[in-house]
């Protein structure tokens, strides 16, 4: 049986939540919030009866919706684990800068915005689901597909903004690109043992490619 690590994650601060939807619209709020209960039910489950005690069935008794609701919004258990608000809400983010401020400018303050909301909660979620992707093979491999759904949502949004088809390549580099950088400084930050500012080391390492590329 796989060891369920402690102290799951918390839900956001309601601050946090309603700057979160900030740019969304009624439908995607609702989405939001919705998607977000499923996920504090099921961590609360899964650090009480352990990842693969917990059933998808359980979850959806729990957050008082029918399972094929749960499916609807994470198509698998391990999606519920790794799929957070961060990109809904970098996207409300980005859609919300001020039309002439340069693509990629926009797109760092999207994601530096993003960190500075749920940083407060940032630390507990990210060792939690760290400690899984760890120990549940299943949720190590769904970990890089997770970060392709947030390049993809994020393309989308720039090639709103630029003007330009979301499937060009130049834009999914740029995308994917400062998603890697703001991992890579959660990474650092990890190694360093959590110790500093957070959304300041992103703000590092999302400059550093904003001065070295082009759009």
């Amino acid at each position: 049986m796989t060891r369920t690590p402690s102290a799951a994650p918390t839900a956001p601060q309601a601050s946090a939540l309603v700057d979160a939807e900030a740019g969304l619209g009624l439908r995607e709020r609702k989405k939001l919030r919705t998607r977000q209960a499923i996920q504090q039910v099921a961590y609360r489950l899964i650090e009480t009866m352990g990842y693969e005690n917990t059933t998808i069935e359980q979850i959806a008794a729990a957050a008082e919706v029918s399972p094929s609701t749960v499916f609807r919004y994470f198509p698998t258990k391990e999606d519920i684990v790794l799929r957070s608000d961060y990109a809904v809400a970098t996207v409300g983010l980005l859609r919300a800068r001020p039309a002439d401020e340069p693509p990629l400018a926009a797109l760092r303050k999207a994601l530096t915005g993003m960190m500075r909301l749920f940083h407060e909660d940032y630390s507990a979620e990210y060792t939690w689901k760290m400690a899984l992707v760890r120990e549940v093979p299943a949720v190590r491999a769904q970990m890089h597909a997770a970060q392709d759904r947030a390049v993809e949502q994020l393309t989308v949004a720039l090639a709103e903004r630029t003007g330009r088809r979301a499937d060009e390549l130049e834009l999914r580099v740029v995308v994917g690109a400062f998603m890697g950088g703001l991992h890579q400084a959660v990474l650092d930050w990890g190694s360093h043992g959590q110790q500093g500012d957070l959304p300041e080391r992103v703000e590092r390492a999302l400059t550093v490619l904003e001065r070295g590329l082009t759009l």
